[in-house]
């Protein structure tokens, strides 16, 4: 994985913990969530406040997530915003503390300049031992307070002023007059700055997650139904096995899930699926130990033309509808029995948006540009299982082709109706980033 670590494809924009007062708070939040603490006094941490290298010193990559299902978090600074989720169990759970800080960032702003903020994601379930249960995650509810109870006690405070001020004889009250006293000393004047969380629940009808196999869970389109890779019983709703295409391709049909990657002829659409044969032909031939060492285009078109009969069929499929889009060919019919017809599609705009390209990746996880972009759980273990060769190719065409201008690839491929060119962008060889290990 170092590879990936050295482009800036893995454990990318974390948030580094090296003061040692930023180092202090995080173990008061450790060992108020989990009763461990760290020796290391320099660490990165991930959107959640979780460290792969404490992960890596505790031998627990879980252990602010203890059975995968109510995620606890560490917020040190509104930074975290900006950094990746690690280790991620469910599909909602990056925007959920995303969200959350948006909506509190004042707050926690003030709050994290004195101590750290720790919490839970927490369910409606504690643990998911059948599949089952993961239908009865409706919600979310984020419960978070600083390490010594401040939001604990603007909460008792409030209530404390709501008596004095609605009590007639609350001026002769000592015991009452000391308590606000006590309280104010820690929380402040919470009249003028409120110390409370906005937006603590959120819905949770449409996820993945890793459980079970992995399955996705569609519960707002007009006909719902979960795709697993291992299917099961469920009583009110459809469950589809995802080995079986035309049942989901179906599925997504119905409700109106997905459009055609390509809708006309043009460049930006030629480009599109000339790039897809790319790397569903580097995939192939990574895995039959036919890459060519230098990692260029004319090299990999010649290992292609040497190789042309032996790549699958799902590259010849693409081929076909790359020659209409340039007009060479006649319009190709690729049907969901096709391999290529996950390829052809992505999904269409609005809220499940994103759900339902994380499924698309999964279903057509050859394309490893976008597996990294819209499933990186799949990613990464495909790429932890691949051979030599086709690792360094694949961490090669990242760099050029989608880490140098992240936001102008995904404009390309999923951002309008209308195919966009592909962003021309340059590779510089930048010097080695401090991250993880070193």
């Amino acid at each position: 994985m170092k590879r990936l670590i050295q482009y800036g494809l893995m454990f990318a924009n974390l948030f580094e913990v090296s003061s040692p007062a930023l180092v202090e708070r995080y173990n008061r939040a450790l060992e108020h969530l989990t009763g461990k603490r760290t020796k290391l006094d320099n660490f990165h941490i991930d959107l959640s406040g979780f460290s792969p290298e404490i992960g890596d010193e505790l031998g627990d990559m879980e252990y602010l997530n203890p059975g995968g299902c109510n995620r606890q978090i560490i917020l040190l600074s509104t930074q975290q915003k900006g950094a990746p989720l690690l280790e991620m169990k469910f599909s909602t759970t990056q925007n959920i503390i995303r969200d959350f800080i948006n909506a509190n960032e004042a707050q926690l702003f003030t709050l994290t300049a004195r101590d750290a903020v720790a919490g839970e994601l927490q369910n409606s379930v504690f643990s998911v031992p059948e599949p089952q249960r993961l239908l009865d995650i409706r919600s979310v509810t984020v419960e978070a307070d600083t390490t010594t109870g401040i939001v604990r006690d603007a909460a008792k405070l409030d209530t404390l002023i709501a008596r004095f001020r609605d009590e007639p004889d609350a001026w002769w009250d000592d015991v009452l007059v000391a308590q606000m006293i006590g309280l104010a000393l820690s929380t402040g004047d919470v009249t003028r700055a409120p110390v409370t969380f906005k937006t603590p629940s959120f819905r949770q009808d449409d996820f993945w997650t890793a459980h079970h196999g992995g399955l996705y869970v569609f519960r707002s389109v007009g006909s719902p139904a979960v795709l697993a890779n291992v299917p099961f019983e469920a009583s009110g709703i459809d469950v589809h096995d995802l080995a079986n295409r035309n049942g989901v391709a179906n599925f997504l049909q119905v409700n109106g899930l997905t459009q055609p990657i390509v809708e006309g002829r043009g460049e930006a659409a030629a480009g599109i699926l000339r790039e897809k044969m790319e790397h569903l032909a580097i995939d192939a031939l990574g895995r039959a130990g036919q890459l060519p060492k230098s990692i260029d285009d004319r090299s990999l078109r010649r290992a292609m033309q040497a190789s042309g009969a032996d790549l699958p069929p799902s590259v010849h499929a693409l081929g076909a509808m790359l020659a209409w889009a340039e007009g060479r060919g006649d319009w190709p019919r690729i049907d969901s029995a096709n391999p290529a017809y996950f390829h052809t599609l992505r999904a269409a705009p609005g809220p499940l948006r994103d759900l339902t390209n994380m499924l698309l990746a999964e279903l057509a996880p050859q394309d490893f540009r976008q597996l990294h972009i819209c499933h990186k759980p799949l990613f990464y273990d495909r790429y932890r299982a691949s051979p030599e060769p086709l690792k360094a190719w694949v961490a090669e065409r990242l760099a050029k082709d989608y880490a140098a201008d992240r936001a102008g690839v995904w404009k390309h491929l999923y951002a309008s109706d209308v195919a966009a060119p592909m962003p021309q962008v340059v590779l510089k060889k930048a010097a080695r980033a401090k991250g993880p290990w070193g």
